[in-house]
């Protein structure tokens, strides 16, 4: 990912860094192309999510049911310790994570082979106050996506080409200085909330599938040739 990133110096909790925006993802067959693994698309080349698609319940993929997933135990210990930290998990990325129906809907469709590996709270390179949640990675790690929580109590999903975790635990401490400006310079902002985003990776991922052959003879979905339709026609 080659966009212009925020300044890596730390601004107060009471500040907030306007982090570039796009939506990091791979081609979608010939209507739109990808050099390599992934690219950064700008957001206004995006297709709009109509936000009454997102109920905070994920209807558009079943509801969350009644069986717990598997990350409920960790669940509980992240929100408990981003309470302490004056933070809080939105309600759409705890009923995601928390449910067994919803918690692998992006793994289930991923082509790239991404999955969930879910963090506790790492600190914000840029921002005092401000923590990340690891939620999701691509199996090579080309890009590795966070949720991002301010103080103020917004929330959104950035993606990285960096796991911030490892950084901060592995490295020596003469070294974390130069690893935080390089983690600053890779975030961008690509979701205003995860629902929004899980909607766009499943949409996106499912549309691949489908025009790569493998997703069967069927018609497309409606919401599928909606969210296809914006790209007018195949690119030559």
């Amino acid at each position: 990912m080659s966009m212009s990133a925020p300044t890596p110096a730390s601004v107060p909790a009471s500040a907030s860094v306007d982090f570039p925006s796009g939506w990091c993802a791979t081609d979608l067959g010939p209507y739109r192309p990808c050099e390599f693994t992934y690219e950064v698309y700008p957001p206004e080349c995006m297709p709009p999510v109509d936000p009454a698609r997102l109920d905070g319940r994920f209807g558009w993929c079943g509801g969350p049911g009644e069986q717990p997933s598997e990350h409920t135990g960790h669940l509980e210990s992240l929100g408990a310790e981003l309470t302490a930290l004056g933070l809080h998990l939105p309600e759409d990325f705890r009923t995601g994570y928390g449910s067994n129906r919803l918690a692998r809907m992006c793994d289930q469709v991923s082509v790239t082979a991404c999955w969930s590996d879910l963090s506790g709270p790492l600190e914000s390179p840029v921002e005092e106050g401000a923590r990340l949640v690891r939620f999701l990675r691509d199996q090579q790690d080309c890009v590795i996506w966070y949720l991002y929580l301010r103080p103020s109590g917004e929330s959104f999903v950035v993606c990285s080409h960096l796991d911030l975790e490892w950084g901060y635990r592995e490295l020596a401490q003469e070294d974390r200085a130069e690893f935080r400006a390089a983690a600053a310079e890779s975030l961008v902002r690509c979701a205003t909330s995860f629902e929004e985003f899980a909607y766009r990776f499943v949409v996106e991922n499912e549309l691949w599938t489908y025009l790569n052959g493998t997703g069967g003879e069927d018609a497309l979905a409606p919401h599928l040739r909606e969210y296809l339709d914006h790209y007018s026609a195949p690119v030559s």
